[in-house]
């Protein structure tokens, strides 16, 4: 079987955002998960040139069967299956997975196909019309990343993340994010 992702062993088992989600889980780590903006700019911010994205996958693959369904493709359709890490100072702070059907890369959004080392919220923020669908979020296990990554980077406890659907004007991808203890250390100071 073609391997799915560099991050994930399998797909996290995500919740619904509902009133009262947001009491689930640790203050510092809310103020990531509700991040209305964009991620990337808050890092930035923060940051500055010490900010980096890392790309560790990008292959054309039949996404996990509950992305499929949130974007409505068929289970033999393919998207774009880009993963990043990001960091500052040498520091992974965040891992995110990027789904983006074939029909969405048409037009000025075939930029997202070509992002290298580029982080996606530069270029999707910029879009005018950019609109947020739904959003979910999930406390993914250690078992549940990659061997390669977890041995990389160390993952020893649950990782918070969220999972948003954007919708750039009739087509829509999935964003995947996953916040390291580090990050939240880092700014919960």
């Amino acid at each position: 079987m073609l391997q799915k992702s560099y991050l994930l062993q399998q797909a996290p088992k995500w919740s619904m955002n509902r009133m009262g989600s947001r009491h689930q889980m640790p203050v510092p780590v809310q103020s990531w998960v509700y991040e209305p903006g964009s991620l990337t700019q808050r890092l930035r911010d923060r940051y500055g040139t010490a900010f980096t994205v890392q790309l560790v996958f990008q292959q054309w693959r039949r996404p996990f069967r509950c992305e499929q369904k949130l974007l409505h493709l068929g289970c033999s359709h393919q998207a774009l299956i880009r993963e990043v890490i990001l960091s500052a100072n040498d520091k992974p702070l965040l891992l995110a997975r990027t789904v983006i059907p074939r029909k969405t890369l048409k037009g000025a959004q075939r930029i997202l196909s070509r992002l290298g080392n580029r982080p996606l919220g530069e270029v999707i923020f910029s879009y005018p019309k950019l609109l947020r669908m739904e959003m979910d979020f999930s406390q993914l296990e250690p078992s549940g990343w990659g061997n390669v990554l977890a041995d990389r980077i160390g993952i020893t406890e649950p990782i918070w993340g969220r999972r948003t659907v954007y919708r750039i004007k009739e087509s829509e991808m999935l964003v995947n994010e996953f916040f390291l203890p580090e990050l939240i250390n880092d700014f919960h100071e």
